[in-house]
């Protein structure tokens, strides 16, 4: 083997080992780098959503009940509208109730909008008592809202569960009730009556001020982290080989300039000179390095070699 192709297979080994150690620890940090961005995206829309409530509770519940307020007192609406009204809860004290108002629906509903363009994340407002009866929570998330109200002070986690489809990686924090919230959740008669007719009697009372009645939870398959690192890794691992390839190919450029015909010129001459063939050239001498060195003891050699010779004749 000449000894080029010995110094390209000795650079090829040691890349190849030093890609392997590299796209093993490439690997497991992307997939824990994929994991935290798929959680910062949960926990970002989780904070859309509650901005989403506070922006209804503070802006459009107003609106919607001084619109309605303002029209109970329009002197010129008929006994129809005013008895609808009055059916409604205007005027008699009690909230008005549309479900746009309410900001677990609007958080919920503004979600479902959000899905068409990232279809992975899934919301809910888990509830042990809700209004609505798709925000009940099912088996794992009542065990997450067990584990707030036992540690109130339990800050916003992250967590994996196994799921018909696979596993599912989610992010929970706990939802409290206000004093806002019991205007229509403390006792069914305080309720607006179009949202007796419309949830019953039984859903969503009895909460309490400070009380844990909810958990924000987004869910995410597993594989969506996953497939985002695997995409990562296969990209550096090809930048890694492309970069590794081409260094190679100019080492072995650098090794054949600098070292291997230097080398191969020295093995010519001496392979002449052992021949009997003493009115050779002598090497070029460049610089200080080693091969210069080598390349003047070689002319010293070839000269006292040819004086040697010239006094035997």
């Amino acid at each position: 083997m000449r000894l080029l192709a010995k110094f390209s297979l000795i650079f090829f080994v040691v890349f190849g080992l030093g890609l392997s150690a590299a796209a093993y620890f490439f690997n497991g940090m992307l997939h824990r780098s994929a994991r935290e961005q798929v959680l910062y995206q949960a926990e970002l829309m989780m904070e859309t959503a509650i901005a989403m409530r506070t922006y209804t509770n503070d802006q459009v519940r107003p609106a919607l009940e001084g619109d309605a307020q303002s029209r109970m007192q329009d002197t010129s609406a008929d006994e129809v509208f005013r008895e609808l009204c009055a059916r409604k809860g205007y005027g008699t004290g009690k909230p008005v109730f549309r479900p746009q108002r309410v900001p677990a629906f609007a958080a919920t509903e503004m979600f479902a909008l959000l899905r068409t363009k990232y279809p992975d994340y899934v919301y809910k407002e888990a509830a042990l008592n809700p209004t609505a009866p798709r925000d009940r929570a099912v088996d794992w998330e009542e065990d997450i809202l067990k584990e707030f109200r036992a540690h109130p002070d339990k800050k916003p986690f992250a967590g994996e569960r196994d799921t018909p489809l696979g596993r599912s990686l989610y992010l929970a924090r706990p939802m409290r009730a206000v004093k806002g919230c019991l205007e229509c959740h403390s006792t069914p008669d305080k309720a607006p009556p179009e949202m007796i007719r419309i949830y019953g009697p039984s859903n969503g009372f009895g909460w309490n001020d400070g009380e844990i009645i909810a958990a924000q939870i987004v869910s995410v398959p597993v594989t969506v982290p996953a497939q985002m690192a695997d995409r990562a890794f296969r990209s550096i691992v090809t930048l890694l080989f492309a970069v590794g390839l081409l260094t190679l190919v100019v080492l072995d450029l650098v090794l054949y300039f600098t070292v291997i015909r230097p080398v191969s010129l020295f093995a010519a001459r001496a392979d002449e000179i052992s021949k009997g063939q003493m009115d050779v050239p002598e090497l070029p001498v460049r610089g200080r390095d080693e091969i210069s060195m080598l390349a003047a003891a070689f002319n010293r050699m070839h000269r006292s070699l040819s004086t040697a010779m010239k006094m035997l004749e």
